[in-house]
C-alpha cells in the first residue's frame, strides 16, 4: 500500500496577518485527503520560532510546542532543535502564509534551498505579486490597465495638495508589501492623510497612494502551472465605507459575496482572460487570486493579485473554484499535484557546466 503523501502546512509568521493564517490553516487541514496526505503542521510564532504542532492552535505559544528547523538540501527533514533528532520529514510544503516573510519570495527561497517542493508561486511570483509598486508598473508595462498611483517613502512624501492633484479625492493609500487591507485608509483630507501615513508606515518603509476608482470589486481564481485556468468570477459587496480587515474578517455581515458575479458571459470572459494575463505577466504558478475593479462605462482596471490568497471558511479563493466545480478537498489535492509536478520538472534541468 502506497503511504501517504507527508504535507507541511506552514502557517502562522511574523506578519500582521498572523491571525488569517491560523484560520486559514485550519481549513486546509480540515480539507485534506487523509488517504492520500498526511499533515504536518509547522507553525511559525510571532518572534519567528518554528514550531512542530498536532494540531492548528488558537494561539502559537512556544512552550507548547517542539521548537524544529529545516537545514538546507535536507530534503524534507524536520530536526528538533534542542536534542538534534529527525522528528519527521516533508514530501511537499504547502505555505498558508499571508504577507511579510511568508507570501513575497522568502519562505519560497528557504524551501528550494531546503530542495522541497511548494505549492504557489516560486521567489519571483511571489515577491513581484506582494511589491504592489513593482507589481503595477510590470503590469502598466505590458499593458494591462491598472489604476493610476504614486509611491512615496518616509523621505519623498508629497504634501497633500500635490497628491490630490494628481490622483484626485479621495484616494486610498496603503503600505506596499501587506494583504488582508492592513493599514489601507480612504484619505478625504490632509488630517486623514498624515494619519493614513503614519500607520501605513508602521507596517512598510513604501506606501502606496492609488486613485479612488468608483466600480464594482470582481474577483477571479487562478489555477494552474504552464497552462492556468480561470474561475467563475465573484463579486464583493462591502457594507462598509470599502472592503477593510473589519469587513474581511471580523463583521461577519461585513460584505456580501456574489458567486458567480453577474455579468455579461463576454463581458465575464474578458475578465477571465485578464486574470490569467495577469497571472502569467507576473510569472505566478499554483494559485492565485486577481482582484479587479469594473467601472459602469465597462472599463476593467487590474487591482492586485494574491500568491497565497485566504483560505478561511469566507475566502473567495475556494469558494470561486467550488462554484466552478472543483471541492475543497480536490482544490487541495491539485494545487499539491502542481507543486510536485513543477518541482519534477525543475529536477531535470542542469546544476554545472
Amino acid at each position: 500500500m502506497t503511504q501517504p503523501i507527508q504535507v507541511g502546512i506552514i502557517f502562522g509568521g511574523k506578519s500582521p496577518e498572523h491571525e488569517v493564517s491560523l484560520a486559514s490553516a485550519r481549513n486546509v487541514v480540515e480539507a485534506m485527503d487523509r488517504k492520500t496526505y498526511t499533515p504536518v503542521l509547522i507553525g511559525i510564532s510571532k518572534e519567528g520560532k518554528w514550531l512542530l504542532c498536532n494540531t492548528v492552535p488558537e494561539t502559537l505559544n512556544g512552550k507548547a510546542h517542539q521548537h524544529i528547523v529545516i537545514l538546507p538540501e535536507s530534503n524534507g527533514k524536520i530536526l528538533n532543535i534542542e536534542t538534534g533528532v529527525t522528528e519527521t520529514s516533508l514530501d511537499v510544503a504547502f505555505p498558508v502564509l499571508h504577507g511579510q516573510l511568508g507570501e513575497d519570495g522568502t519562505m519560497q527561497g528557504l524551501l528550494k534551498i531546503a530542495n522541497i517542493p511548494f505549492v504557489g508561486a516560486g521567489v519571483l511570483g511571489s515577491a513581484v505579486g506582494m511589491d504592489k509598486d513593482v507589481m503595477k508598473r510590470l503590469l502598466r508595462e505590458a499593458g494591462i490597465p491598472v489604476a493610476r498611483f504614486l509611491t512615496v517613502t518616509r523621505e519623498t512624501v508629497p504634501t497633500h495638495r500635490k497628491v490630490a492633484d494628481t490622483l484626485g479625492t479621495p484616494f486610498f493609500l496603503k503600505p506596499s508589501r501587506l494583504g488582508s487591507s492592513v493599514g489601507i485608509h480612504k484619505v478625504c483630507g490632509e488630517e486623514d492623510f498624515k494619519k493614513g501615513l503614519q500607520e501605513a508606515f508602521l507596517y512598510d518603509t513604501k506606501v502606496i497612494l492609488e486613485e479612488f476608482v468608483q466600480g464594482r470589486e470582481i474577483e477571479c481564481s487562478v489555477l494552474g502551472n504552464k497552462n492556468p485556468r480561470a474561475s467563475v468570477l465573484g463579486e464583493i459587496i462591502s457594507q462598509h465605507e470599502f472592503y477593510s480587515y473589519q469587513a474581511k474578517y471580523v463583521d461577519k455581515q461585513g460584505a456580501v459575496l456574489e458567486i458567480p458575479a453577474k455579468l455579461p458571459q463576454g463581458l465575464a470572459r474578458d475578465i477571465q482572460n485578464m486574470a490569467i494575463r495577469v497571472f502569467q505577466t507576473l510569472s505566478c504558478e499554483g494559485l492565485g487570486r486577481v482582484d479587479m475593479f469594473l467601472k459602469e462605462n465597462g472599463e476593467i482596471l487590474v487591482n492586485e493579485i494574491n500568491t497565497i490568497p485566504g483560505f478561511t471558511s469566507i475566502s473567495m479563493y475556494p469558494k470561486l473554484w467550488e462554484a466552478s466545480g472543483i471541492s475543497y478537498a480536490s482544490l487541495i489535492d491539485q494545487l499539491i499535484q502542481l507543486a510536485l509536478e513543477r518541482f519534477a520538472q525543475e529536477k531535470t534541468l542542469k546544476t554545472s557546466y
